[in-house]
């Protein structure tokens, strides 16, 4: 099964560790450095133009990288629990 994710980009839900709400996450000291260093490493992935409004952890076979979304962590959790598409 696939979790859309905005902007034609689709991951794998098994591969999801987490999905977050980049508002409240980012007010940790701990997440910023976190998705800083993502960024440095090159496993940050963005594919739109819009303001972002939440961030999916991917773990999987190319390691962990993170995925921003401008849909909103309650749409993807919406998505997620009954809107996905079969494998």
């Amino acid at each position: 099964m696939y979790l859309h994710i905005g902007n034609g980009k689709s991951v794998r839900k098994k591969d999801i560790i987490g999905i977050f709400d980049l508002d409240t996450a980012t007010v940790s000291k701990i997440t910023r450095g976190f998705i800083g260093k993502m960024q440095k490493d090159g496993r940050l992935e963005y594919y739109d133009t819009d303001l972002p409004r939440a961030f999916v952890l991917i773990g999987g076979r190319r390691g962990s990288r993170l995925r921003l979304s401008r849909i909103s962590p309650q749409g993807l959790k919406q998505r997620a629990d009954g809107g996905a598409i079969e494998e």
